[in-house]
């Protein structure tokens, strides 16, 4: 059986960066729909930290780590 090297994400630091952005986009959605502009931006911002948690963890050694590219793939 082939070798399967992607593991298109299926780690601790991704499913944390999405479930805290996701959390943050159905914030602002509900502050859109409210008209709250503070909370929109409150929402956003949490998307931001999603972004910042998952690279941190990634720093930590929960995440993917990069490959080397083989010579003609």
């Amino acid at each position: 059986m082939a070798e399967n090297s992607h593991n298109h994400g299926h780690t601790l630091a991704a499913w944390t960066g999405v479930t805290i952005a996701f959390i943050g986009f159905c914030v602002s959605a509900v502050f859109t729909v409210a008209a709250k502009p503070v909370g929109f931006w409150a929402g956003l911002v949490v998307v931001v930290l999603g972004g910042v948690v998952g690279m941190v963890m990634r720093g930590m050694g929960l995440g993917a780590t990069p490959k080397t590219q083989k010579a003609g793939h």
